[in-house]
């Protein structure tokens, strides 16, 4: 007869879950999220397991469209960017745009924002879609214009600034900005027109006056 003592099946089970609930209780002390429950038989029928993390809120990305309270949202961007808020402002436009899409004040009042800030790619970006909006006008050509100019794009500028001046053309400052655009290209002859129309219509200004003698323009 062996001389050992006999455990019981039934035993050793009982001091098997016993040690494994040791085991687990020394780990949650380090702080894990082990679900004691769930590692008893038939636990995965009855309760559901727990998730390591929650499932993140989620919002609609759906704006009902709001013209009315897209032109405040857009006043009160252009108010935090005279006061030098670029960050709130650039949010009141996109709220604006997101109420409208439709709004070329929205769009151009945005393009100049980020102009301000030297982001001209996505300056354009808003003066053609300003200018898609009100084709006949000149401002956000303008804008566009001064842009290409910011970037080298010396012939885009100019044709941004050809038509600018055709549906404004009692505008000085386009005259002056198309005749430095032509200076630089070396189309004195267009300089020189640009900078006299300037001249009368600002008698007085320097750029548009020194901008004239330079390529040999008159006014009058």
């Amino acid at each position: 007869m062996d001389p050992r003592p006999t455990t019981s099946p039934s035993c050793i089970g009982k001091r098997t879950s016993f040690a494994l609930a040791l085991l687990l209780t020394g780990l949650c002390a380090s702080g894990c999220s082990f679900n004691l429950a769930s590692l008893s038989p038939g636990s995965d029928k009855d309760e559901p397991k727990a998730t390591a993390t929650a499932a993140p809120q989620t919002r609609s990305l759906t704006t009902k469209a709001n013209p009315q309270e897209a032109k405040v949202q857009a006043a009160r961007g252009a108010s935090l960017a005279q006061a030098g808020q670029s960050r709130e402002a650039l949010a009141a436009y996109n709220t604006a745009i997101d109420l409208d899409p439709s709004s070329a004040q929205a769009f151009y009042q945005r393009g100049l924002l980020y102009q301000s800030e030297q982001k001209y790619e996505f300056a354009i970006a808003d003066f053609t879609s300003a200018n898609g909006l009100t084709p006949q006008q000149a401002d956000p050509l303008l804008g566009r214009a001064q842009c290409y100019l910011a970037l080298g794009k010396n012939q885009e500028a100019a044709a941004d600034l050809d038509e600018a001046s055709s549906v404004a053309p009692g505008n000085a400052q386009i005259w002056i900005t198309r005749g430095n655009i032509y200076e630089k290209l070396g189309n004195r002859e267009k300089a020189a027109d640009s900078f006299s129309r300037a001249v009368l219509l600002r008698p007085d200004d320097d750029a548009a006056r020194n901008g004239m003698t330079r390529n040999g323009g008159r006014a009058g």
